[in-house]
């Protein structure tokens, strides 16, 4: 119910009074209703944190329509005092400054949405080529296309941060090993090899003595 009666006499009996004052081009009322519709933009905002934090208290939504009715009198002209003695010159002595806020507001929303609009740009290039070499080469065009992505984005990663280490690994103790290993496995051979020539020498030599002497007698 409270809302209903805040719905038509805060807003749509307010509304076409100011559509009579526009039509009649009539000054004084021009400037009423404006005064009012300043107000309760003001009243509106600060309605948004008081249901939170005042709803418990009695009578609380009484007083607000009781408000708006003092708003609305023309015997009381509410709004045209609230808007006389503290709107307007507080928002006067704080012109220039919102001024310089609202403008510096606008340049960041528009920057913001020329900054989002080339990303959303670039991501439905990227897209349209992917779909594009997916209906003409098949697979094997599309992971070519996602591999050359991938890369570029791991280029830019690597042009961010510290540079990617070049040139082969350094060696390990295994191939140190390995490369001292050598020498002495072919020590091993090698001392196996004439060890088993004079092993097999030395039988030779004794048969050849012995068939001397056979011979001989």
């Amino acid at each position: 119910n409270v809302s209903w009666l805040m719905l038509i006499f805060g807003t749509l009996y307010p509304a076409y009074y100011s559509y009579k004052a526009v039509k009649s081009k009539d000054i004084k009322e021009y400037v009423k209703w404006m005064m009012y519709w300043i107000i309760f933009a003001l009243f509106t905002t600060a309605e948004t944190f008081t249901d939170i934090f005042l709803c418990w208290f009695p009578f609380y939504y009484e007083l607000k329509i009781a408000f708006v009715a003092w708003l609305l009198s023309p015997y009381t002209k509410g709004s045209s005092l609230l808007y006389r003695k503290f709107v307007h010159p507080t928002l006067s002595s704080k012109e220039k400054q919102m001024d310089d806020c609202l403008v510096q507001a606008k340049d960041r929303s528009y920057d913001a949405l020329v900054h989002f609009g080339k990303r959303g740009l670039n991501h439905s290039g990227a897209l349209s080529a992917i779909m594009a070499s997916s209906h003409q080469g098949g697979q094997g065009a599309l992971s070519e296309r996602l591999r050359s992505f991938s890369m570029q984005d791991l280029s830019t990663i690597r042009g961010d941060g510290a540079p990617a280490p070049s040139g082969p690994p350094p060696p390990g103790p295994g191939r140190a090993s390995g490369k001292h290993g050598q020498p002495k496995m072919s020590r091993s051979a090698s001392e196996s090899a004439s060890s088993s020539g004079t092993e097999v020498s030395l039988p030779a030599e004794r048969m050849g003595g012995t068939g001397h002497h056979e011979w001989d007698a």
